[in-house]
């Protein structure tokens, strides 16, 4: 009951959707766990946007933390935004994940509230201001390396995917079809795979198409020597990795630079019918523009593990409601397009190093120290 009330005594502040959210059963829980985690004298350190699936990664870092340093920490499934940032009153860190919306206004409330540390638990950081943290003396910090092989993997499993029509196939198999009309790929092997940004998911999944037979063209703005070197890699201007690419894969962070990397004009340049692979960020790609050459066949499959507007959707089970986004709805309708929730980190082995680098940061900030991997 105790949990309940709090639970409804915040929600007064908060918008109706993020209000019925804390009142329910199963989020008045994650609030008793986040009261009864406050015994102590020291920092406190709330984590916003924090799953189910992140809790057995997290709780031995955390315990260790709470020994050592006696922080009190406060774990919240609802993200960050204007409407929740009285959740982190008095709290020094805050710790968010990719779709927590760290603008300048939430900046200027956290630092109100006492926050001086931005603690990412993910590579990604254009959610953040960084220039507004840096601004109001708050550190922030980002997880910049946990498995490059858990995304490049992902990346080739939605290539293989979408190449060899397995949504398509299983489902039919499921019902007892066993036509092959309409499930022919084609052989990875031989083809020219076009990889943008080679840094160290770049540089595996470059090593995976290697390991299929495919000749790699490389482009990034600064070279990978360990992919130079490499028989059947060559780095290329942008254009011409458009032009000769039967498969593109994007692996670059956001920046304005890189925002819409895919869009008419670039798509214009690809050979017809190319496949295009994204598990970085969304807004890589112009998704209206993506749309119409899928219909016209120029893009003859994608392979989606991030959207532009995933943060509506992502990460949440949305099945009994209507979907919304038409572009997304539009998106989903296409059998040659596969998309993942932003799942393309999920292993054991990914979660495991996230929650150690980002306990870490938080370790390092608190004793006085800058974060190992400090993002501004």
């Amino acid at each position: 009951m105790l949990a309940l009330r709090a639970a409804t005594a915040l929600a007064r502040t908060f918008t109706p959707s993020t209000a019925s959210a804390l009142a329910s059963g199963r989020q008045a829980a994650w609030l008793r766990r986040g009261i009864a985690s406050l015994g102590g004298s020291g920092p406190k350190i709330a984590f916003f946007d924090f799953k189910n699936h992140e809790r057995p990664y997290f709780e031995d870092p955390v315990r260790a933390l709470k020994a050592s340093r006696q922080v009190r920490v406060q774990f919240y499934p609802v993200r960050l935004e204007a409407s929740t940032v009285a959740l982190a009153r008095d709290c020094k860190v805050v710790c968010v994940f990719v779709n927590d919306k760290v603008n300048e206004e939430v900046l200027q409330q956290l630092h109100a509230q006492g926050c001086r540390m931005i603690a990412l638990r993910c590579a990604g950081f254009n959610n953040v201001d960084v220039k507004a943290a840096a601004g109001l003396g708050i550190a922030v910090a980002r997880v910049p390396s946990y498995s490059p092989y858990a995304v490049a993997e992902h990346a080739a499993a939605l290539l293989m995917a979408v190449n060899r029509k397995l949504p398509q196939a299983y489902n039919r198999f499921k019902l007892a079809n066993f036509s092959l009309d309409h499930l022919v790929g084609f052989d990875l092997h031989g083809k020219t795979v076009g990889v943008v940004g080679t840094g160290k998911i770049g540089e595996c999944f470059s090593r995976i198409m290697l390991g299929f037979g495919c000749q790699v063209l490389l482009y990034d703005v600064r070279k990978n020597p360990a992919l130079e070197s490499l028989p059947g890699c060559r780095y290329v201007e942008l254009d011409e990795l458009f032009a000769n690419s039967r498969v593109i894969s994007l692996n670059v962070p956001l920046f304005p630079s890189t925002k819409y990397l895919i869009n008419k004009d670039s798509l214009s340049k690809m050979q017809r019918g190319v496949v295009i692979i994204n598990t970085s960020r969304g807004a890589l790609i112009n998704t209206a523009h993506l749309i119409e050459a899928l219909k016209t066949g120029q893009v003859g499959g994608a392979g989606l593990d991030v959207y532009e507007e995933e943060e509506d959707y992502f990460f949440q089970d949305r099945s009994g409601e209507i979907m919304m986004d038409d572009i997304l709805a539009r998106l989903m309708s296409f059998p040659n397009v596969i998309i993942t929730g932003h799942q393309a980190f999920l292993t054991a082995e990914a979660l495991s190093a996230i929650a150690e680098t980002t306990l870490d940061n938080i370790s390092q900030f608190l004793d006085g120290k800058k974060p190992l991997a400090n993002a501004v």
